[in-house]
């Protein structure tokens, strides 16, 4: 059985709009939960790669400032 064999008799509104709004009622919790992850890793991805580039950033500009100011 395929997708067009399921849905074939169906109208249009049953394809596009009920079904959607089915899928999103019984799994809406998981998708948010889903996404939120996914959000926060990401969150937490950008503020690490910050947090090394600014320690990078110090590191450099104190040990550049007590050397010589031409080594940049």
């Amino acid at each position: 059985m395929t997708e067009k064999g399921i849905l074939a008799g169906l109208p249009w509104w049953v394809k596009w709009i009920a079904l959607p709004i089915l899928v999103v009622v019984v799994c809406g919790s998981l998708i948010m939960s889903v996404l939120g992850f996914l959000i926060s890793l990401v969150f937490k991805a950008l503020l690490l790669v910050a947090l090394i580039g600014g320690l990078v950033f110090v590191f450099k500009k104190f040990t550049s400032s007590s050397s010589s100011k031409g080594d940049w």
